[in-house]
């Protein structure tokens, strides 16, 4: 496919590429608000984790199918915005894991 082929399709419309990154994306940050949660509460850690993972996953895969760039309708912005919002629902999900088990060799 040539990039001359690739005919730009409107903002507001939803094609599957767009409705998958979505749904990442929103995946992704209820993983945020879970790992947030987590650090405050002390619970729902693992569920930030892999809310975060699937959100991640998602927008990954929405990337690496991508065929065009920005405004293509492939959802690839909204890919890269679910792989990094996924990313830090997880490394949310992971310091309230380490702080609920305390420090590496630490208290007894």
């Amino acid at each position: 496919m040539d990039v001359h082929d690739i005919a730009a399709v409107s903002a507001y419309t939803f094609t599957p590429g767009r409705i998958w990154s979505v749904a990442g994306a929103l995946v992704g940050l209820a993983g945020v608000v879970a790992g947030g949660l987590a650090l405050t509460r002390g619970r729902g850690a693992v569920v930030a984790m892999v809310a975060g993972l699937a959100g991640a996953v998602a927008g990954g895969l929405v990337v690496a199918a991508a065929e065009g760039g920005p405004g293509t309708g492939y959802g690839i912005v909204g890919g890269y915005a679910a792989l990094v919002i996924g990313l830090v629902a997880v490394v949310l999900g992971g310091l309230a894991v380490a702080r609920s088990r305390g420090s590496v060799g630490g208290r007894r």
